[in-house]
């Protein structure tokens, strides 16, 4: 087989990984940015304002904070992904089945909001939107020198969102927001040549890249009234080109994404009901560049198709105030994957879906804790790259804790 089409192949899914994340969000989306979110599936995230996490889905909610706001947490997520069904060249290969390609991968997040006045609020945060870790190492079909090395591998990838933002209050029914995104990436992709027909050894190992972009949000919430409120976003996420030691270059770009939520507590109750739609603009992924790959192996430049399609988010979720010292909250999403014609080994996705719970405790009117887990249920998909064809499935458990605190 001609050894530029395989590298050409595995630098593509090599590179989508990269500029993806963990398999716990139809597309590889990384949803980090509260425990809060991860309790009721991010339903009503860009509206609910419950805590300096929100700024991360929509700034304009800065706007609905009177006290100075700080919220800082984590979220662990343990992914369980697996391939099965393999055959290469049309031969099955039961022994190249495999079930512990997933892991465990930690995101921490911290936000704070300054109300300046009435009318103007800032704030600064750092969370992740991307992030993955995948390692085929285990098994010797999918390894640096096995049949399906060029498709398997070792993949382990951080990003970090530094966001500015502020908000004006125009008058009691209107909000508006904008912020600037500073996007730090990070990673490692090692993929292998097969043994026999060609030189077995290293097809990609880009040790440590890294590199930045720029991109930027805006938002607005129009409040009804004091139990009624609605929020729209928008967020341009850039390309992003990583560079390692060797001079491996992979230029990726990411997806823009827009949320419209909603929050309505059912006055002289003691529920809420909210819900969002988002969209995720996966169709950025019409080509992925690379960059003097392969350490000299095949050099050059070259342009890959990947013909991913937009995703969507679907998530509605309640909210019970028990008492002054316990919320509790629960929610359901659905979305949709990003994969359209064009499948991957090593990129396992499909429509997922999520049901998430989650809890606060108020130590004071100040300060309060929150937990939130999600069960996110993936699909099997029947997948073809190259020469080898599986069956991949990706279920997560999301776990959050988050501590929030007014001054």
């Amino acid at each position: 087989m001609n050894k530029t089409r395989i590298l050409k192949r595995s630098l593509l899914a090599a590179a989508v990984i990269a500029s993806t994340s963990q398999a716990h969000a139809a597309g590889f989306q990384l949803n980090a940015q509260s425990a809060t979110g991860i309790g009721r599936a991010f339903a009503g995230d860009a509206v609910i304002a419950d805590n300096a996490s929100s700024m991360a889905r929509n700034p304009a909610t800065m706007a609905l904070f009177d006290k100075t706001s700080l919220s800082l947490g984590f979220e662990a997520i343990i992914t369980d992904i697996s391939v099965k069904d393999t055959t290469a060249f049309g031969q099955p290969l039961p022994s190249a089945d495999y079930d512990d390609i997933g892991g465990t991968s930690i995101a921490p997040n911290i936000h704070l909001i300054v109300p300046v006045n009435d009318r103007f609020a800032w704030g600064i945060n750092a969370y992740s939107n991307f992030g993955t870790s995948t390692d085929f190492s285990g098994s010797e079909f999918w390894d640096q020198n096995g049949g399906g090395a060029p498709y398997g591998g070792e993949t382990d990838i951080m990003s970090l969102n530094l966001g500015l933002s502020g908000s004006y209050r125009l008058n009691e029914q209107w909000s508006f927001g904008a912020g600037l995104d500073i996007i730090y990436g990070k990673g490692t992709i090692r993929r292998g040549v097969p043994a026999g027909g060609m030189p077995a050894g290293d097809l990609v190992n880009v040790e440590d890249a890294d590199g930045w972009g720029v991109g930027f949000n805006l938002g607005t919430v129009y409040e009804l009234n004091e139990n009624n409120r609605f929020g729209l976003s928008y967020r341009y996420s850039p390309e992003i080109t990583a560079k390692d030691d060797n001079s491996q270059e992979i230029t990726i770009p990411l997806p823009d994404m827009a949320e419209f939520s909603g929050y309505h507590r059912i006055t002289d109750t003691a529920f809420a009901v909210h819900y969002s739609v988002q969209w995720i603009g996966w169709s950025a992924f019409d080509k992925i560049e690379m960059e003097n790959l392969n350490q000299g192996l095949v050099p050059g430049s070259y342009e890959s198709a990947y013909e991913w399609q937009d995703g969507w988010h679907f998530a509605i979720g309640g909210t019970w105030y028990l008492n002054d010292s316990v919320t509790l909250r629960t929610g359901y999403m659905h979305d949709t994957s990003a994969q359209d014609e064009l499948t991957s080994i090593s990129v396992p996705d499909s429509d997922r879906n999520w049901i998430s719970a989650g809890a606060t405790y108020h130590f004071s009117d100040d300060s309060n804790m929150d937990f939130g887990i999600t069960y996110l249920i993936g699909g099997d998909e029947e997948v073809s790259e190259g020469y080898v064809t599986g069956t991949t499935r990706a279920d997560a458990i999301l776990v959050g804790l988050q501590y929030s605190h007014s001054f």
